[in-house]
């Protein structure tokens, strides 16, 4: 499934139009993204839970020149499935 045929999906199960479907989308993502920035956690009840985790910095080894490079302290979104969504696939 893509963004529009999920778009789609929200229109139909929800009775709206595409484009208020989209904006509807288009809002959720944003509100989500701007709350990680902020540093807070996203908890959807019995869907799932978004968080920022913090990847420190390390050494890697280019497997081309097997030079050793330095990769920097990134963030990183981590999504993690509530155990009731989870259940409803096993």
């Amino acid at each position: 499934m893509n963004k529009t045929e999920f778009i789609k999906g929200i229109a139909e199960k929800a009775d709206m139009t595409m484009k208020d479907a989209t904006a509807a989308y288009d809002a959720f993502v944003d509100t989500v993204t701007e709350a990680l920035k902020e540093g807070d956690k996203v908890a959807l009840l019995g869907f799932v839970t978004i968080e920022l985790r913090k990847k420190a910095a390390r050494t890697g080894i280019n497997p081309q020149t097997k030079e050793k490079i330095n990769i920097p302290a990134s963030k990183s979104p981590n999504f993690k499935v509530s155990k009731t969504y989870k259940g409803l696939f096993n």
